[in-house]
């Protein structure tokens, strides 16, 4: 690594409000009614996290049926299907919802939509939790594309009432380019108001787009599992600057520093502080001598807490 290195820290990064309030559900949940608290998925794609919250007595399943009865159940921020509130509510669970606001106004929207006789195209990643969420809201009439190739195949029954959504933590330009497929091929395609893209993912792929042009490298700090994670590794290779996405700082390769003078590092919505600053740790006993926050979007949303958690 060169002699002089500085680090640029992207502002925003890190934890968004879903995240925050999310993980507070947790924490609260196991305050008032004591461990264990069972956790329908990785409450957030954060291996520190979820390792964290484990410690303190949550424990994540994915099958209700390893819930004993009378237990306190919480939803994870990517939200689920009809199916698993009502499989949930039917076995008697003391149930916390900490789907993200933002996914919840998908969710709500689909289903008006869907009252109204629409059929829906997705665009997401299949098999993710939130995708499945989502496509979960209705019990048929959701067609998913995660790329322009498949546009030109999807098959809905009818294309007169025909309503996109998208996945929250999608990369905004890939998303505009199968939009733009989607209403050539569909004219008429009903889009949201307002994008379905989260505030927290535009900002932090808007930061790596200004951070990108500055540096010779970009570390994301994020777990392999994290969507928006992963969207911010590829946007940076896109724009042509090597990038490496680290779960944490022992997976930090020195050979990725090595001629470099100036390190762009990030972290994707569902990855806490204490790991960006182990992060800067290393790279500085690897010789870095300085880190220069950039400007950026100050962010101050805030998600109330579910009923029966408010302080």
């Amino acid at each position: 690594m060169n002699e002089g290195v500085e680090i640029l820290l992207a502002e925003p990064r890190g934890f968004c409000a879903g995240v925050d309030r999310a993980i507070e559900i947790v924490e609260r949940a196991l305050a008032k009614f004591g461990p264990p608290i069972y956790v329908r998925h990785e409450i957030v794609h954060n291996t520190y996290v979820v390792d964290d919250l484990k410690a303190k007595g949550a424990i994540f399943i994915e099958d209700l049926d390893d819930v004993p009865p009378g237990s306190t159940l919480v939803f994870s921020a990517h939200g689920v299907s009809k199916a698993v509130q009502e499989e949930a509510r039917a076995r008697g669970f003391g149930v916390f919802d900490a789907t993200c606001p933002l996914v919840t106004k998908v969710h709500i929207e689909v289903a008006k939509l869907a009252r109204e006789g629409y059929e829906f195209i997705m665009i997401g990643h299949k098999g993710h939790p939130e995708v499945e969420g989502t496509m979960g809201q209705v019990e048929h009439g959701i067609h998913l594309v995660e790329d322009v190739s498949d546009v030109a195949v999807v098959q809905p029954v009818q294309s007169d009432k025909l309503a996109l959504v998208t996945q929250t933590t999608l990369s905004i330009d890939d998303a505009a380019q199968i939009k733009s497929a989607l209403r050539e091929r569909f004219p008429n395609i009903r889009e949201p108001k307002q994008q379905d893209i989260c505030y927290a993912t535009q900002n932090r792929q808007d930061a790596v787009k200004v951070m990108s042009g500055q540096v010779d490298v970009v570390i994301v700090v994020g777990s392999p599992t994290s969507s928006n994670s992963n969207r911010l590794a590829e946007l940076a290779r896109k724009l042509g600057v090597d990038s490496y996405m680290v779960d944490s700082a022992a997976e930090l390769n020195p050979q990725w520093l090595e001629g470099k003078s100036r390190v762009g590092l990030t972290a994707g919505a569902s990855a806490p502080e204490v790991l960006v600053n182990q992060v800067i740790a290393r790279i500085k006993a690897l010789g870095a001598v300085s880190v220069r926050k950039m400007e950026g979007i100050q962010e101050t949303v805030k998600f109330p807490m579910p009923k029966g958690l408010k302080l």
